[in-house]
């Protein structure tokens, strides 16, 4: 073991010597990060479902794009609370005790916001990506089963929301001043 090497002795020291900005940084990076990967990985279940049943109806091509939309919504999530938790970064003073627990306190908050987020919205790109690739698929069978299969896909969408307005009850609390 070298000199410079820091050996801590219990994870609060390990989470104080962690700049809370760095955290900040993490938990807004997992936020965008997620959300992006949740959408493309719906509009990638999806896209190949929509394309695959388009070549027994082409009807569908079109009006099956909004499952493309719904997956889309979930990086534009991500987008959101990105800018917001963004906006919660200001200087704060490292001379009282007081103002540096709460500043670890805020990028702790924006770090679990961050990870809420990009949870949910993994989950519900994942989600979206399932019941559109079902809704093509049915679509192409019955023109029927289009409207009655996007309202469960509303439902699926309805996760990612969930997900950012936890976020941003998290986020509300921070506060690095």
């Amino acid at each position: 073991m070298s000199s410079s090497t820091v050996v801590y002795s219990t994870f609060k020291q390990l989470f104080f010597h962690m700049s809370p900005y760095s955290w900040a940084a993490v938990g807004t990076g997992l936020a965008i990060g997620l959300s992006v990967a949740g959408a493309a990985w719906g509009i990638w279940i999806t896209g190949a479902s929509l394309v695959g049943a388009a070549i027994k109806a082409p009807r569908i091509r079109s009006k099956n794009l909004v499952s493309i939309i719904f997956c889309e919504a979930v990086a534009i999530y991500g987008v959101i609370m990105a800018i917001i938790m963004q906006t919660k970064l200001e200087s704060y003073d490292e001379s009282t005790t007081t103002s540096v627990y709460k500043a670890y306190f805020a990028g702790y908050a924006i770090f679990a916001s961050g990870v809420t987020v990009g949870i949910a919205n993994l989950s519900c790109g994942v989600c979206v990506g399932i019941t559109g690739s079902g809704c093509a698929l049915a679509d192409a069978q019955n023109a029927t089963l289009f409207v009655k299969i996007l309202v469960i896909e509303i439902f699926g969408s309805a996760l990612g929301l969930f997900g950012v307005i936890v976020g941003i009850i998290i986020t509300s609390k921070a506060s690095f001043t």
